[in-house]
């Protein structure tokens, strides 16, 4: 593999000679802008950037500092000083040519912020918020205080121009006090401290440095552009800003959900979704240019507000990574290289400069941070690694320095000072950070939580994103739709209500809205489980328009990953379900939950309290069954059985002995870790001499239970089957039952052998 680099580092010669070659050529023949020298930058920012971001990466640096180090070996600081003919022949410095790419970066520029913001976590900031705000506000103001003391004794040659000092300074002070979100979660991440305490602090308070950071930009770029401190000029772009960051977090949180839910769900062209997102990152970016402050105050909210979208984040974000990573990246940051020029630190008085900076800037973030970590309440390890993390600049600080040599407030050499800066103190804060990092003890309180966030990653009902409710007019389908307003009501997901009646294109409209409202009044009673979602769902009503087999085929295009079906008379003879819950199953691949009301629920279907019994048997499907029953119990008041019960009838009769009965304990005390997880009290029942539907029928007659939740597997057959013991339990039990199912059909268990 190192050869293989050594080998891809050995062609980037030969290419700039032939590119080289075909500039010169290019360049020959037209004086205006051309379309060939055009895609040759972009080939070379690409190939040599992305190839040493990959360097970077294997010697623990995050990718970044390779396209920036692109940039530099590809501009005047060593490519035009070896070769300087070649390189203006690659890189003219002609307005109409050096426009083309720019107008590429600078979009560019958008879609980076547009991604930062989509992994802006504002759950995380929220549950850190005061000590995450105490440290960022320390962490800003004392390297801010630095730079702006540095703006003001910085030699008038440095500056664009003198007069303007004061936006000069302002920006240094911004440019110091910023820290990079993007570094900084990259390093947590890869060293598995996301979801520790300190982590969550380290994150946190580096996405409010970075929100801080770019609003006062934003202020900084209406000051430059009327040239003198406009106290009316301010006043508007301050009071635009909080207007735009009021309206966006509150109409414009719902507005861009429901954009990309009608796009996923009406547009039948590719990425319909990511055409809408764009469009939306360009509409907000143009409306904060509108205000008077920068473009990327509006991409960065726009990413903020696709991210906290309840559906489709994880595929958006897998799409839009992809083209920003391999393009815009290289593009964007192998610019800023070019546009620093390090034969400049050939004079020994800017060289010393730079060190300066370099350390005034990281004294000064490290101090703030440090101090701003023992005030608000951190112990002097954990501080070290928040003021270890923050001291990193990255991207963000090439952004900023990008703006300010646009906007006329940094000068081609200060420009070249501070990415230099943010070279270095990016590279020095992975192997500090880690170096902090690992020497944190965790606590028994923060070792929990990470067991329990761990088990819900894997989880089902934790990654749940949208499910489906497909109901006819029958009493079932009330009692499906409280059930599927209690699972979508535990994290606030969106739910859609399709009515699949033979008379739903004649129901009027109170009856389509009788089933939403059930779904809402469900949600309405979940108990507040520290979810600030929790209880709030949005609810949509469709009706059936064609038949139920294209009706639901056209449904399961759009993403949903659960389809709750009630439906009256779900059993048909000989162990068969109804026609329709067959043609449903046939067209959605993903899971189902069929829900069959019997007992009391026929009276009463809405219940206040439902009392659940689930068996389980170790298997993953039985688990999901466990999942989706605690959930439940969790969601309403009631109570929860759960029932161990043997996958086959021999190893049924088997246990008997107390080494055959230890893996029988071991589940259900899984289970009961399960719910204790959830706080859910549980009463465990152990059936080791019965056949499996015996035991779950004897517990029903029994008991007071009045549903049964099963984990059941699709078994391959000619007709929709979960199994002889889902049927004997569907056909005979008094109580309701609800089949949670897996998406894809197993063999049969005499099969799998």
């Amino acid at each position: 593999m190192q050869w293989s680099l050594l080998r891809l580092v050995g062609l980037v010669p030969a290419a700039l000679v032939l590119t080289t070659i075909a500039a010169s050529a290019e360049g020959g023949k037209s004086a205006g802008p051309s379309e060939f020298l055009l895609v040759a930058q972009i080939v070379l920012l690409i190939a040599v950037g992305r190839g040493l971001g990959e360097l970077m990466q294997r010697i623990g640096q995050p990718s970044v500092i390779g396209e920036l180090l692109a940039g530099i070996i590809l501009g005047p600081s060593l490519f035009g000083w070896i070769w300087p003919e070649a390189q203006h022949a690659i890189f003219p410095k002609t307005p109409e040519q050096k426009a083309m790419i720019d107008g590429i970066a600078q979009f560019g520029i958008l879609l980076l912020l547009l991604l930062t913001g989509m992994e802006t976590d504002l759950k995380l900031v929220r549950k850190v918020g005061r000590a995450a705000i105490a440290i960022s506000i320390a962490g800003i103001l004392v390297p801010f205080a630095c730079g702006f003391a540095l703006g003001e004794f910085l030699p008038d040659a440095l500056l664009p121009d003198p007069q303007a000092r004061l936006v000069a300074s302002l920006f240094m002070g911004t440019a110091l006090s910023i820290s990079s979100v993007k570094i900084v979660a990259v390093v947590v991440r890869e060293m598995n401290f996301m979801r520790r305490n300190v982590g969550q602090i380290i994150v946190a308070t580096a996405v409010i440095d970075d929100t801080i950071g770019w609003i006062i930009i934003a202020v900084i770029f209406s000051l430059a552009s009327h040239g003198t401190l406009d106290f009316g000029s301010v006043a508007k772009a301050v009071l635009g800003t909080l207007a735009f960051l009021a309206v966006s977090f509150t109409i414009g949180r719902r507005l861009v959900f429901q954009l990309i839910r009608w796009a996923n769900d009406n547009l039948v062209s590719a990425a319909a979704v990511i055409t809408v997102i764009l469009l939306l990152m360009s509409v907000m970016a143009m409306i904060t240019h509108l205000i008077g402050v920068h473009t990327v105050l509006g991409a960065f909210v726009a990413g903020i507000l696709v991210g906290e979208s309840p559906i489709l984040t994880r595929q958006i974000d897998e799409r839009l990574r992809g083209l920003i990573s391999s393009f815009f990246m290289p593009v964007f940051f192998g610019l800023a290289g070019l546009s620093a020029d390090l034969s400049v630190l050939r004079d020994p008085n800017l060289l010393m400069l730079t060190g300066l900076l370099v350390v005034i800037a990281s004294v000064g973030k490290f101090g703030g941070a440090f101090v701003g970590g023992t005030v608000g309440g951190l112990n002097a390890r954990e501080s070290l690694a928040l003021a270890s993390g923050m001291n990193a600049r990255g991207s963000t600080e090439v952004i900023i320095a990008t703006i300010g040599l646009s906007i006329g407030v940094l000068s081609q050499n200060l420009f070249t000072m501070i990415v230099t800066m943010a070279i270095l103190t990016t590279m020095a804060m992975p192997p500090m950070l880690r170096a902090a990092l690992a020497k944190l003890p965790m606590n028994q309180e923060e070792r929990e939580r990470l067991e329990r966030e761990e088990f819900e990653r894997r989880g089902f009902i934790a990654n749940l994103e949208r499910p489906l409710l497909a109901v006819d007019d029958s009493v079932n389908a009330t009692f499906a739709a409280h059930v599927a307003g209690l699972i979508a009501g535990m994290r606030g997901l969106p739910i859609t209500v399709l009515h699949i009646g033979e008379r739903a294109k004649e129901k009027d409209k109170g009856e389509d809205e009788s089933h939403e409202a059930v779904v809402k009044k469900a949600a309405e009673t979940v108990s507040a489980s520290g979810d600030g979602n929790a209880g709030s769902v949005d609810v949509v009503t469709r009706a059936r328009r064609a038949e139920l087999a294209e009706t639901i085929a056209d449904e399961a295009r759009k993403g949903f990953d659960l389809l709750v079906v009630g439906i009256d008379k779900v059993a048909a003879a000989k162990d068969r379900f109804n026609r329709k819950i067959e043609d449903i199953a046939a067209e959605f691949e993903g899971p189902l939950a069929i829900v069959a009301a019997k007992g009391k629920h026929l009276k009463q279907p809405i219940p206040d309290a439902l009392n659940i019994l689930v068996p389980v048997s170790g298997s993953g499907i039985s688990k999901r069954g466990a999942e989706v029953a605690v959930a439940l119990a969790q969601a309403g008041s009631g109570s929860l059985r759960v029932i161990y019960v043997a996958t086959t009838r021999d190893k049924g009769a088997q246990r008997g002995t107390s080494r055959g009965l230890s893996q029988e304990t071991g589940i259900l005390k899984d289970t009961s870790d399960l719910a204790a997880r959830y706080e859910v009290d549980i009463t465990t029942t152990l059936r080791v001499n019965r056949a499996p539907e015996a035991a779950i029928l004897r517990e029903i007659d029994t008991t007071d239970v009045d549903l049964v939740v099963m984990g059941v597997d699709r078994i391959e057959a000619n007709h929709l089957s979960f199994g002889g013991v889902a049927a004997a339990v569907l056909r005979q039990s008094k109580a309701s039952v609800l089949l949670v199912s897996s998406g894809e059909a197993q063999r049969p268990p005499a099969e799998k052998a």
